[in-house]
């Protein structure tokens, strides 16, 4: 792996006649599969372009490298003079722990999609660094096709040397959140229809386990900023993890009864009647994000993390059919994450967001039967027209990948000849028809096992 700390260094580590023969862009290592590997290639960790180029504290305009992440930008926003407007993330991931390229590279979206869109919709512009050493300014006006497909291209157009990005402005580091408990699926469609008027997020979490009646109830959560800070609270970011995990769990922790029980005791924290207060944006946006090595809960094997997208037509029922095929399974999850997705459209080729319903949940990795529950639930997110988030996935078949994402022929053309990524070529291979075909085992693309910065073999 190099460490490039200008864009000179980058660009003649990319004409050394000695280097790799393909080279991906390697940012915080958060994606959970292998979009950000390159077995037997090398990687570009981009980490070393760190730099704030500019920031227009009146329009909100900000630029800089891609190796900064959002960490560091709301490091910077919020130490700002209290004379100064406020301003936040247009578009934030459930981490803040990402680079900026990373987050383009991605096109990542937040609770906020009904309203903002994706991250990529809040580029102004991006500077992109070719294999062959040039160095292209793109936006919507220059080199329009290019910026589409680097938005959301995986680091496989180029390495983003810098963005501009367009902030929002907002009152203050406080949100008005409220959290409610709700019964059934049908609640949760309903919360976030009425949500969408007045709230700027919405994200629910699920117990996936529950079956019957129960099916799909949860905890729906909708939150806004607001200029009212509670009496006596002090704004406090976690911009590194408090607690950390400190060895792997044993294979047996997380179990149906393990998270059973977790998930009844998790939902009863809410009365009935709800709860509703004024919190700091760091716990709305990024819980997990204090805690180091959350992964290690998974024991040494590893999870899947699975998260689709399906169209807004018949996404009840589809998300009823995978909720029940994973409760019959008893592989559930305790990080289940419900949300809808607004018609607001992404400027990627390969953008994961659709109009429609996205479901994520994380699975142990049991080995063979965790492979068959995830080969099912292909089989019905294909049947509704969906997709697959390359940014978690780690064992998608090539061709759930094409059917999902029709133009990624069109995006092809815009690879640079030296970018490839371990993802890239499996998901690229000759298929007959758009067709599912079977995922691969775990020799072929291994589990997730750490959201660290360090590259998995």
């Amino acid at each position: 792996m190099a460490r490039p700390r200008f864009a000179d260094e980058a660009a003649s580590l990319l004409a050394a006649p000695d280097g790799p023969t393909s080279v991906l862009p390697y940012g915080m290592g958060r994606s959970y599969g292998d979009s950000c590997l390159n077995r037997d290639g090398g990687l570009l960790d981009a980490r070393g372009l760190d730099r704030f180029v500019a920031f227009d504290r009146e329009t909100g305009l900000l630029e800089v490298e891609g190796g900064v992440t959002l960490a560091d930008i709301l490091r910077v926003l919020d130490h700002a003079p209290p004379s100064e407007r406020r301003w936040f993330l247009p578009v934030t991931p459930g981490t803040k722990f990402v680079t900026v390229g990373g987050a383009i590279a991605n096109d990542v979206h937040g609770k906020n999609h009904h309203e903002a869109g994706t991250f990529g919709r809040h580029v102004a512009g991006l500077r992109l660094l070719r294999s062959d050493g040039r160095v292209l300014d793109c936006s919507m006006a220059d080199n329009p096709e290019l910026f589409a497909a680097t938005i959301g291209g995986l680091g496989l157009t180029g390495l983003i040397l810098r963005a501009a990005i367009r902030l929002k402005p907002v009152p203050g580091p406080w949100m008005e959140s409220e959290d409610i408990r709700y019964e059934t699926l049908e609640d949760f469609f309903a919360l976030s229809e009425e949500s969408l008027a007045g709230w700027e997020y919405s994200v629910a979490w699920i117990d996936c386990l529950a079956k019957g009646r129960a099916l799909g109830r949860g905890i729906f959560t909708r939150s806004r900023h607001t200029g009212e800070a509670p009496a006596g609270a002090k704004p406090r970011t976690a911009y590194e993890p408090r607690l950390s995990v400190p060895l792997d769990f044993p294979g047996f922790a997380l179990n149906k009864a393990s998270i059973t029980a977790f998930n009844a005791l998790y939902r009863r924290r809410i009365p009935a009647g709800g709860t509703r207060g004024t919190v700091h944006y760091d716990p709305v946006f990024y819980p997990l994000d204090a805690i180091g090595l959350w992964n290690r809960m998974y024991g040494a094997r590893g999870f899947y993390q699975y998260q689709c997208a399906v169209p807004t037509a018949g996404a009840p029922e589809t998300v009823r059919a995978l909720l029940e095929t994973i409760a019959a399974a008893g592989q559930g999850s305790f990080l289940a994450v419900l949300k809808t997705l607004g018609d607001v459209p992404s400027p990627g080729l390969l953008s994961f967001p659709m109009p429609g319903a996205t479901l994520a949940l994380d699975f142990p990795n049991t080995g063979a039967a965790t492979h068959a529950l995830l080969d099912r639930l292909d089989a019905i997110v294909a049947e509704a027209g969906g997709r697959l988030y390359p940014a978690k996935d780690g064992r998608m078949p090539a061709g759930l990948f094409q059917s999902g994402y029709p133009r990624w022929r069109e995006f092809a053309a815009h690879i640079d000849p030296r970018f490839s990524s371990s993802f890239w070529r499996r998901v690229s291979v000759p298929v007959d028809q758009p067709s599912l075909g079977p995922s691969p085992g775990p020799s072929d693309s291994p589990p997730s096992h750490s959201p660290s910065p360090s590259p998995r073999p």
